[in-house]
Parts: structure tokens; sequence; C-alpha cells
């Protein structure tokens, strides 16, 4: 398993984090998805490291923008 966190910028409220839950949590190979909307913060564990493109895209769908570290 591993773990990684990213910064997402536009979450403002309740459904911000279960649009962008369910939309990375639909990756293949994700088990767990936390959202910490006060520090605008995603944490994915999943089965194996995962694209960043993927999770961008995946934020992207749900109307966030991923912040580049």
């Amino acid at each position: 398993m591993t773990t990684a966190t990213y910064q997402v910028k536009g979450m403002t409220c309740g459904h911000c984090v279960n649009s962008v839950s369910s939309e990375v949590g639909a990756i293949p190979g994700v088990s767990e998805v936390q959202v910490d909307l006060a520090a605008g913060q995603v944490t994915v564990t999943s089965e194996a490291p995962l694209d960043p493109a993927t999770v961008r895209a995946a934020v992207d769908e749900a109307g966030y923008d991923l912040v580049d570290a």
C-alpha cells in the first residue's frame, strides 16, 4: 500500500468533498480517499503508486484543480 497527498484548489463545501472523493475513489487500485476541506488536501491510499496525471484527471472531472507540487 502507498499513500500520497495532493493539494486541490477550489473546494469550498461538503459537496466538493463528496465529488472529489467519488471521482478519485473510482481510480482502479484506490482503497481509501480522505479529503481535508480546510487544508485543501486529498490523501489517497492505493495498492501501488498512482500516476499523477490519473489523479489530476479525476480531480478535473470532479470540477476542481490539482495544484502542481
